[in-house]
């Protein structure tokens, strides 16, 4: 099949809900006009989840990225209008607080709107009965009022897109079924459907909760898991009826039905939410509109959802809307009628389940297949968040990457472990459940666990580990075992003391004083092999990798643009095999795409497992257990070698994460227990500990080691990010050396910077805003009490500013005073690790 010019492919959307309709509009506007959009069901309301949502748009999110597509969607829809009504209604949003933890959860979230610049602010009762003059003020303790949130019209909105799309050339074909994807060599080629094929060079499934059959017909996995969702409105209400200014219950004779359909259903108040009872409400002019994710999950088998006119001939109004269930809905009308006595004098009058999309970790599903070439997915999105994930997956598809960070989105983000049809549909059930409740950064899912395990885990159980949960792996934090150790108690509130144990003060302690084993399986592993190994390294890297086998090295993966995609350590085992250190499954989607023939790339993390042996007997520890040469003459910092360690063949590396002298010790699998056995029995005489996680990160974070996906993505630049020693300008031809001409010699606008808390006693935890002189200007990336330095780091980005300049990081509304400090912070001269 004939391909078309690079600058003209011809692009197969399916689906022409909101989402299908928005990235038809991107894609013509960047001048991708060849768009053919197909959609099983009529339009303008084809029956998915857009024909019914209720169009509420509450910007503010923890995450920075769900939050940037929120704002970009309440940016574009206040843009357009359908026959003079516009496609976005910012009545602002109200969160309710009747708890104490609520209030004090509404003071977090106004933090995450400061620092993602969202406008928001903390009310008083009075000040929320103002804005919602129905809810029982007496119930409530507080209020979160976003001015900027509102309603968007997703019919309208699809219509408006749609017509500007059009307009550019693209074409709306409903009445179309998929019924299949041809591919040839690994690439798309053409959609199928009842009525034609048609030729595609890029394919986009914007199918919503149809998206597992989709992914089906072209052999891709999509992870995600269809859940009904109650919605009901209330009969009329006079004290709304009342209330409704004549102007918008009254419908223009210019006007279509559907417009009027939009003008009568007109609020005038901010959406609400009512969190505590995981309730929402919105007017629909002189009725109320309630939402409930208070009622047990009800998945959805997508792939027995009935097409549109098979629902409508089962009495179903559209496939995407299931039948009430009065059963669920009676806890949830008692809570609606205390918050708001006047919906005692009436009763519900309509109501239905609607079906949408949940993932197992609640982040849209974005991205092209490395399995089929041209095959993309925008997946698992809300109204909320559908122009900005439209943008960018325009912007992704015609310029090769997104302008904002979408690592918590990409397709390639899940482990084999969480693919699974019962992990999805587990996982994705509980993201419902969780959808409104007031969740702690730390806070894991509870079930499928445990899934992933070490090789050390019954070692680990008998030392009293506190496992959290990450990619599926159980991790330790801290272990019970080391009790004992604790000196004193640190002072805690009651948030950031969740999750967390003063044994992790006594571990970083004895990591600094003797030594510690600390399980580093769950880092990501990778075998690069074959004569291309180090000439692909080399392109694909920042630092220069072309030294002796035995050397390892710390280096980048960057895009194009010389965004930071990954930090990784390389290790030359031979030359032709390297061992790397990466973050997450998405380093290996990137390389393995732009592998040559003549390089393999396994995943050997399964198969393997090490532990990481620091503090300053590591050495008399480990010594004795070999033969081979271990002191720093012998094994110098950033080097490796292969030894035996008692019956145990181990890839020793010299690396510090905790900025003390030590290894990662690697084995296969099978002789892990027998390695953490050896280390254990050898350590006891130095006083060897177990330590967890959360006392690694208050080490690292006294080093200033960065976190990729936390400290920073590829929206920031090695230099500004504080890794530039590990980028070589000076070496040949890497992926976004280009981008990164001079920038090494200027002063950024931003950087990564260390602060310490001014307070001994205070911390922060992540996310938090930071002000300078007054106003917001950063945010907090990582955070960890300094068990050393007695005080709390962060790290946050902001502008370049002196050291020892004042700051203030608003946590749980209280202004707490840090100063910009010099980094390193522990052991500049790095005298610990290599001595």
């Amino acid at each position: 099949m004939s391909s078309t010019p690079a600058n003209h492919p011809r692009v197969v959307i399916i689906g022409a809900g909101i989402v299908g309709c928005s990235l038809a509009d991107e894609l013509t506007a960047r001048g991708w006009t060849d768009v053919t959009v197909l959609e099983q069901g009529p339009l303008p309301a084809p029956g998915g989840s857009t024909s019914h949502a209720p169009g509420l748009v509450f910007q503010t999110s923890p995450s920075k990225t769900l939050t940037a597509f929120a704002r970009y969607t309440v940016e574009k829809f206040n843009s357009l209008q359908v026959e003079g009504v516009s496609c976005f209604n910012p009545v602002g949003g109200l969160e309710l607080a009747t708890t104490p933890e609520r209030l004090a959860d509404l003071h977090r979230k106004a933090g995450y709107a400061a620092s993602w610049g969202v406008r928001g602010e903390i009310v008083s009762a009075a000040r929320c009965k103002e804005l919602w003059p129905l809810i029982d003020q007496s119930a409530v303790l507080g209020g979160f009022h976003t001015p900027d949130d509102g309603l968007a019209r997703a019919v309208l909105a699809s219509r408006a897109q749609r017509e500007h799309a059009t307009e550019r050339g693209a074409r709306f074909l409903d009445r179309h079924t998929v019924t299949g994807i041809e591919k040839e060599d690994g690439k798309v080629t053409a959609v199928v459907t009842e009525r034609g094929t048609f030729p595609a060079d890029h394919v986009v499934s914007a199918a919503g909760f149809w998206g597992p059959v989709i992914g089906r017909m072209a052999g891709v996995d999509v992870p995600l898991q269809p859940l009904a969702h109650q919605y009901a409105k209330t009969k009329q209400l006079p004290e709304l009826a009342e209330a409704t200014p004549k102007a918008t219950s009254e419908a223009t004779a210019e006007t279509t039905a559907e417009t009027t359909a939009h003008t009568l259903t007109d609020a005038s108040k901010p959406i609400l939410r009512f969190q505590d009872r995981d309730l929402y409400f919105r007017e629909h002019h002189d009725r109320i509109g309630i939402g409930s994710y208070a009622h047990k999950p009800l998945p959805i088998d997508p792939f027995g959802i009935l097409p549109y006119d098979e629902a409508r001939a089962n009495d179903m109004e559209m496939p995407s809307s299931y039948p009430f269930t009065e059963e669920d809905w009676a806890p949830s009308w008692d809570d609606c009628r205390r918050l708001m006595p006047a919906l005692r004098e009436t009763e519900i009058e309509e109501g239905f389940n609607g079906v949408f999309s949940f993932t197992p970790d609640g982040m849209p599903v974005l991205g092209e297949s490395r399995e089929l070439r041209g095959f993309w997915l925008a997946e698992a999105v809300w109204v909320t968040h559908s122009a900005g994930v439209a943008k960018a997956v325009a912007e992704w598809m015609v310029d090769g990457r997104a302008s904002i960070d979408l690592h918590e989105c990409d397709l390639a983000r899940f482990e084999d472990a969480q693919r699974s049809p019962s992990y999805v549909r587990e996982r994705g059930s509980q993201q419902f459940v969780e959808v409104y409740d007031v969740l702690h950064p730390l806070q894991p899912m509870e079930h499928p666990r445990p899934l992933r395990v070490s090789p050390f885990y019954a070692r680990q159980q008998e030392l009293g580990a506190y496992f959290l949960e990450g990619g599926g792996w159980e991790r330790p934090h801290w272990y019970e075992a080391n009790a004992p150790l604790v000196d004193g108690r640190p002072e805690r509130d009651a948030w950031s003391a969740r999750y967390w144990s003063p044994i992790a003060a006594a571990e970083a302690k004895a990591t600094r004083e003797k030594v510690a084993l600390y399980d580093m399986t769950p880092l990501r592993r990778l075998e690069v092999t074959g004569p291309g190994a180090l000439g692909f390294l080399q392109r694909m890297t920042t630092n220069n990798l072309r030294k002796k086998p035995g050397a390892v090295t710390y280096t980048l993966l960057l895009d194009e643009t010389g965004g930071v995609r990954s930090d990784l350590t390389v290790a030359r085992l031979a030359p032709d095999r390297f061992q790397v250190g990466a973050n997450s499954p998405t380093d290996l989607d990137w390389l393995v795409r732009h592998a040559p023939d003549d390089v393999r790339i396994r995943d050997i993390t399964s198969g393997t497992c090490c532990i990481g042996v620091w503090g300053p007997l590591a050495r008399e520890l480990v010594q004795p257990l070999t033969r081979d040469d271990f002191s720093h003459e012998g094994f110098g910092y950033f080097r490796a070698k292969e030894a035996c360690l008692g019956h145990v063949p181990v890839t020793a590396m010299r690396l510090s994460y905790v900025g003390e002298l030590g290894w990662e010790l690697y084995t296969s699998a099978d002789l892990g227990l027998r390695l953490w056995d050896t280390l254990w029995e050898a350590g006891q005489e130095h006083g060897v500990i177990a330590a967890g996680r959360s006392a690694f990160n208050s080490l690292r974070l006294e080093k200033g080691y960065r976190a990729w996906g936390v400290d920073m993505t590829d929206e920031h630049n090695p230099f500004e990010a504080g890794v530039g020693f590990a980028v070589r300008m000076d070496k040949d031809g890497f992926v976004g050396q280009e981008a990164l001409q001079g920038l090494a010699t200027e002063e950024p606008a931003r950087r990564l910077t260390p602060l310490l808390l001014d307070d001994p006693v205070a911390v922060v935890l992540g996310k938090e805003p930071v002000y300078v002189d007054g106003a917001p200007s950063g945010y907090v990336t990582s955070a960890s009490y300094g068990y050393t330095l007695g005080r709390c780091v962060a790290y946050a980005w902001l502008p370049t500013l002196p050291t020892g300049t004042g700051v203030h990081i608003e946590y749980f509304g209280e202004k707490v005073p840090a100063t910009v400090a010099e980094e390193p912070l522990f052991d500049p001269r790095m005298n610990r690790i290599r001595r």
